[in-house]
């Protein structure tokens, strides 16, 4: 059954069309508004909505900065006809909005502001890959922000591949921030240590010994 949300976010009157298969239908998620909040969206940048939803995140980027700067994409076909219905019904009908696997048909990798809510409640495959990924989709000095309900997993997998990660706890919920500062460096690997001449020779004569 569809049914409309009407929202003001960042002082922007959006309205959404939704539906009881799409996450959320009753009203926005208090997830993704606690992610916003930590949030400003500059001219300048180039916004990925990963797993969109009906399109609250890249609707607000693209009334902010622009429909051109942003792309949404989610797996779901309901969510991305929805997500479709909603840009169009909010004045910003040239969003590009993709049905995608996590980031199988997003090409780019020059977005300064990756933006997710992960299904958290799932095992961590899902935003290994986001999180794994995502830092290779990010420009010099991106970011990948992240909301859930979990600190540790996320925390410490963010730090692993980013360096580090800024935590800020908002309404119950945890918002990460994490900015691509560096290129993965791969560690060397230690050389093996060389035995000493007096040590070679008496491993020599202990295998010479040896019946």
């Amino acid at each position: 059954m569809k049914q409309m949300i009407h929202a003001k976010i960042k002082d922007v009157d959006l309205k959404f069309e939704t539906e009881s298969t799409i996450f959320s239908p009753n009203s926005i998620d208090n997830g993704t508004l606690a992610m916003l909040s930590e949030i400003d969206f500059l001219p300048s940048d180039k916004v990925l909505d990963l797993g969109c939803g009906y399109g609250v995140v890249g609707i607000l980027a693209g009334k902010l900065i622009g429909e051109e700067s942003v792309i949404m994409c989610d797996i779901s076909e309901q969510a991305v006809k929805h997500a479709t219905i909603n840009a169009t019904l909010n004045g910003v009908p040239y969003i590009d909005i993709r049905l995608s696997d996590g980031y199988q048909n997003v090409q780019e990798n020059d977005f300064t502001l990756i933006l997710c809510n992960p299904p958290y409640h799932a095992d961590f495959s899902v935003p290994k890959k986001f999180i794994e990924v995502g830092f290779r989709k990010l420009a010099m000095g991106g970011k990948l922000v992240m909301v859930t309900k979990r600190l540790d997993w996320y925390k410490n997998k963010l730090v692993s591949v980013f360096g580090g990660v800024k935590v800020q706890k908002v309404e119950g919920y945890y918002v990460f921030v994490a900015e691509k500062r560096s290129q993965v460096i791969k560690k060397k690997k230690k050389p093996a240590k060389r035995l000493s001449k007096k040590l070679q020779q008496k491993q020599k004569c202990f295998k010479t010994n040896q019946p």
